[in-house]
């Protein structure tokens, strides 16, 4: 039996916002929490089945008393905080049949002031091992959880990819980038905005520091530069694609012959009946075709790691200079180095 402290900071998600909501989680978990209507959850999984006893982390400041439903798995428990000394409240135990995740929520009830109070944890006491994001240097990346992919091997010099996506109904959730067709340097593919949808397409600067810069885009396309996880050429057309419906790219990767690469993309529309041009990027002092063709599936959004999201990728294609047509059919499907550690799921079929 051993006890671990599960950090909101980390571990933690504003699962229901109502609207004028002033909640949020930062590096010492939730705070300004005054809506009783805003539910906290936090997760994390257990090994093996048995019972799990949990605490409460916290302290009141802006009331001196307040009453807070804590929910284990749908076992729920109240409790109440008193005092401005952060302690441990304890909740309750609760058994768990199954290894897996475990959900708890957090939901205030009354307070007799401002704020139900603030809370920096979980205490989490039972014999299983158990798996949370710990490393507060990277909480922001165990929040968003990690990208899964699927990697394809193509015939050496290969100039042209295909693919097609598909994303079910009720898998494009906001934060989701299901990235269709990408390779060495950049990738092509579609994403889910707070208030719009994206086809994108992007090109890493040279390894030596030297910038993509546009050759030329489609109607419509907007182009500008990019940076944080790499800097580089970005071009994006805002679309309203939908789920269920099958989107089709290709990407084609070609030296000019004055020691550049050139980049192109393009998408196919069902609801046209047409393909789009995206653009044509020129990458310095590099020479190459198709390496490292792949897809991926993330979630870019910190705030939305708790919600689980699907992509279908299908009919794969490399067309080499020579003009031979190959059907790719033995796909890789590794996954990021940081779902070692991570607990949220993030599923390609």
């Amino acid at each position: 039996m051993s006890t671990k402290t599960v950090a909101l900071s980390g571990n933690g998600f504003l699962t229901t916002v109502p609207a004028g909501a002033t909640e949020i989680i930062n590096d010492n978990g939730l705070a300004n929490w005054n809506n009783p209507n805003t539910i906290c959850s936090a997760y994390f999984r257990m090994s093996s089945a048995g019972s799990v006893t949990l605490g409460l982390n916290a302290y009141l400041a802006g009331s001196n008393s307040s009453t807070i439903k804590v929910t284990i798995n749908g076992t729920a428990f109240t409790i109440q905080l008193a005092g401005t000394t952060a302690k441990t409240y304890p909740v309750g135990t609760v058994n768990v049949t199954a290894p897996g995740y475990v959900k708890v929520d957090i939901q205030g009830a009354t307070k007799d002031g401002g704020y139900f109070g603030d809370v920096s944890g979980l205490s989490v006491t039972t014999t299983s091992a158990l798996t949370y994001a710990n490393d507060p240097a990277n909480y922001y990346w165990s929040r968003r959880g990690p990208s899964v992919h699927m990697g394809y091997t193509v015939p050496a010099n290969s100039e042209y990819f295909y693919n097609e996506v598909t994303v079910p109904a009720g898998q494009d959730v906001v934060g989701s980038y299901f990235m269709v067709a990408g390779f060495s340097a950049g990738y092509a593919g579609i994403q889910v905005k707070e208030n719009e949808r994206w086809i994108l397409f992007s090109v890493w600067d040279a390894d030596n520091g030297q910038k993509t810069t546009l050759v030329s885009k489609g109607k419509g396309v907007v182009d500008n530069g990019f940076g944080g996880e790499g800097t580089g050429g970005q071009s994006y057309l805002v679309f309203n694609w939908v789920a269920n419906n099958t989107y089709k790219f290709i990407t084609r990767i070609r030296p000019d012959g004055s020691s550049n690469t050139l980049y192109s993309a393009w998408f196919f529309a069902p609801e046209s009946n047409s393909w789009r041009y995206l653009a044509t990027w020129k990458r310095p002092s590099t020479n190459t075709y198709q390496t490292g063709v792949h897809s991926f599936l993330e979630n870019f959004l910190d705030t939305r790691g708790y919600t689980g999201r699907r992509v279908q990728y299908g009919n794969q294609w490399a067309r080499t200079v020579k003009g031979y047509g190959v059907l790719l059919n033995a796909p890789r499907f590794p996954h990021a180095a940081t779902s070692v550690n991570l607990q949220f799921n993030i599923i390609i079929s």
